[in-house]
């Protein structure tokens, strides 16, 4: 195989490690350089093209600077996986704790670790990519914010990306791991039906409260026949249903809303109460909800 080919298999990148070991000279990379054949993209990875790298050139690159076995991780990995809605501009390569790889690259983030990276990498990629799993998870842990933490592990079960067993097993397979026991809890609550981070807020404000759990995602059929999820439901005193949906942010896109609105109308019934609140408010103020709740008939727990 000449250089060609195996910078074709790499995007048009290619190391120089890769091109002396095919016999190209140092002399022969300067002379294709200066008279703009090619691109020196970092001090080790020679791009065999011109013009602006693509998002899987700019991957590509990542991997090849740092070498041996640094991963393609974190969101950038998720992204790969399947993820929606989680999109980062800027690609992350998890590379062995104390890998010097000089100046930093433009719109790539290397981030160091411990962890063994060949153990976590996917069978099925010639790209070297984290697992699902663990990068959601290596990116959850060093988080800020335990809500993005939990949003995240919702998103990724929620989009049928995983399970929570399978995050469950990574959370028991990655130790140590920053908010392991929080990561746990939530798994369980994903599991029994919360396909959000406001869903899990749901169950925290209950447990906080002292409010009868609600059943999630509970399905049923509208007047017209088609299969719906409803958010939160509990079974009143009197036999009634009431129904909680919970309103994120984009629930105020106009289309989105009137959708909702069309969607409350259709599923509305004599012994049904629908009541709405927004995730903010599960988030900010938890306690007017369940004082609301409370109003309307919700049991206290036993």
């Amino acid at each position: 195989m000449g250089w060609r080919e195996v910078a074709y298999a790499q995007q048009g990148l290619i190391t120089r490690a890769q091109l002396h070991a095919l016999g190209v000279t140092r002399g022969m990379i300067r002379h294709r350089i200066s008279t703009d054949r090619w691109v020196a993209r970092s001090s080790l990875v020679i791009g065999t093209t011109t013009g602006e790298l693509t998002r899987a050139q700019l991957m590509r690159l990542g991997v090849l600077h740092a070498g041996g076995s640094a991963l393609i991780g974190d969101l950038t990995a998720a992204e790969l996986g399947g993820l929606r809605n989680w999109h980062r501009d800027e690609v992350t390569v998890l590379v062995p704790l104390g890998r010097e790889l000089g100046p930093p690259l433009q719109g790539i983030r290397f981030v160091e670790t411990r962890r063994p990276l060949k153990t976590m990498r996917r069978p099925d990629l010639d790209l070297p990519v984290c697992r699902l799993e663990p990068a959601v998870l290596h990116f959850a842990a060093y988080q800020p914010s335990t809500r993005t933490a939990e949003g995240l592990l919702a998103a990724a079960v929620q989009q049928g990306l995983t399970t929570p067993a399978l995050l469950r097993e990574w959370v028991d397979r990655m130790r140590p791991l920053r908010w392991a026991p929080m990561f746990r809890q939530a798994l369980d609550e994903i599991a029994d039906g919360s396909q959000s981070v406001a869903e899990l807020d749901v169950l925290r404000m209950c447990r906080d409260y002292s409010l009868c759990a609600p059943r999630q995602q509970t399905k049923r059929r509208d007047a017209r026949g088609r299969i719906r999820y409803t958010d939160c439901e509990w079974l009143l005193p009197d036999g009634r249903t009431l129904v909680l949906e919970i309103d994120g942010a984009f629930h105020m896109d106009v289309e989105q809303w009137e959708d909702d609105l069309a969607r409350q109308r259709a599923l509305a019934a004599h012994d049904r109460v629908q009541i709405r609140c927004t995730a903010r408010e599960l988030r900010d103020a938890p306690e007017t909800i369940a004082h609301d709740l409370r109003l309307l008939g919700v049991p206290r727990a036993a």
